[in-house]
């Protein structure tokens, strides 16, 4: 009995001990940290001279060096850390030259040598640098790690740095390669790290989007969002009959291209099983004005999916007093969830153009007037009737 009492009691001050020595290691590491940031800004200031002496110099012809004098690690370091901001600020010949003078003062090799560090956060920190100081030496070395090393936030930091610093185009594909093979929804991510590159854009994803692999394609197609990249649109073409994850990016990225369709190609992608394409291609057809569509606008007001009603009803109200008329049919003969799509877009569209100044559109207002009152009588204020996104859609 008294020899598990005394275990116990060994136990507990054990225990002790260990928060004891834990508290006091978190104290250190605070007052470490408070006297690194207090160190750092008396660096900044003491090398304020120097930043100004650089950053006048840097369409000079003379070659860029550090301050004269022995400097400490972490002088080293606060130099190195303005320097890439200033990497990440300027482009051509300014970058070109910060990045040189890195190169120069050693510190792309330091953090080369830190990728093999032991400890995590070296590895980390180091790679985050290489990339800031657009490291060209240093892609090898990284896509190396990247083919070694399980998933992790490592791998990311890894990627945008190589992203940044790569010089040629299989360097990133082999990049991407590398970050995508875990399986892993990263799409997005991966998309804009690639667009990080100082290669050329559009010819980098033209080669991705013809490209075998998947993946490939889809991050090519999400980076070319919000991008003009003109050179691309008949790959782009060609990936609307290609497998089906691949295809509904690529088709909603080719509308937005603003190409030119032919009556088949717009009956044959209405007709899509996705209903993400069948939504897209109704809005689609109402910003290309395009009036010839309307019957398959007027049969898609029965779609399951109420995106694609309520895309079909805008587009309709948007193709002239045809398309206008069109839901009024519908809304006075037809039944279910396709009336309730009519009757919100005609209420919705009536007091969107009733608060129209210009003559044009108060001409238009008044033949569409016209026509509401044809098939419902004399209109009368009320409020907008909210359509609903429920009920028969089963796929919402």
């Amino acid at each position: 009995m008294d020899s598990h009492l005394t275990v116990a009691i060994y136990f507990i001050y054990i225990c002790l001990g260990l928060i004891g020595a834990g508290m006091l290691l978190l104290f250190w590491f605070r007052i470490r940290a408070l006297g690194i940031a207090k160190k750092t800004q008396m660096y900044l200031q003491k090398h304020q001279n120097y930043f100004i002496f650089v950053q006048t110099h840097l369409n000079g012809a003379a070659e860029l060096q550090l301050p004269p004098g022995k400097l400490t690690k972490l002088e080293r370091r606060v130099i190195q850390q303005k320097l890439i901001e200033w990497i990440e600020q300027f482009k051509g010949d300014l970058r070109d030259k910060l990045v040189k003078l890195c190169h120069d003062a050693g510190f792309v090799r330091d953090d080369i040598k830190l990728l093999d560090s032991l400890f995590y956060g070296r590895r980390i920190s180091a790679a985050y640098r290489l990339g800031g100081m657009r490291a060209a030496e240093a892609v090898p070395r990284m896509l190396l790690m990247m083919e070694k090393q399980k998933y992790s936030p490592l791998t990311i930091v890894i990627a945008r740095a190589i992203a940044k610093s790569a010089e040629r185009g299989d360097q990133l594909k082999e990049m991407l390669h590398h970050l995508l093979r875990h399986g892993k929804p990263i799409h997005n991510m991966a998309a804009d790290i690639v667009m990080e590159t100082g290669l050329d854009a559009s010819r980098l994803l033209l080669k991705l989007l013809e490209d075998e692999n998947p993946d490939f394609v889809k991050v090519a197609l999400v980076a070319m969002w919000g991008q003009a990249v003109p050179e691309v649109v008949p790959a782009l073409d060609r990936l609307v009959g290609a497998e089906e994850d691949v295809r509904a990016e690529a088709v909603k990225l080719y509308l937005s291209s603003n190409p030119v369709l032919k009556d088949e190609t717009i009956a044959e992608l209405m007709a899509n099983p996705d209903s993400e394409i069948r939504a897209e291609v109704a809005k689609t057809l109402g910003n290309m004005h395009a009036a010839g569509s309307i019957p398959l606008l007027r049969t898609a007001l029965k779609d399951q999916n109420w995106r694609v009603r309520n895309n079909s009803a805008e587009s309709l109200a948007k193709l002239g007093d045809t398309g206008f008329e069109v839901l009024c049919q519908v809304a006075k003969h037809g039944s279910g969830i396709e009336r309730e799509t009519a009757l919100h877009h005609i209420e919705k569209t009536m007091l969107e153009e009733s608060e129209h100044q210009k003559l044009d559109q108060m001409v238009a207002y008044n033949k569409k007037k016209l026509l509401y009152e044809r098939y419902f009588g004399v209109s009368e204020s009320k409020p907008v009737r909210q359509v609903a996104a429920v009920g028969g859609d089963y796929t919402a």
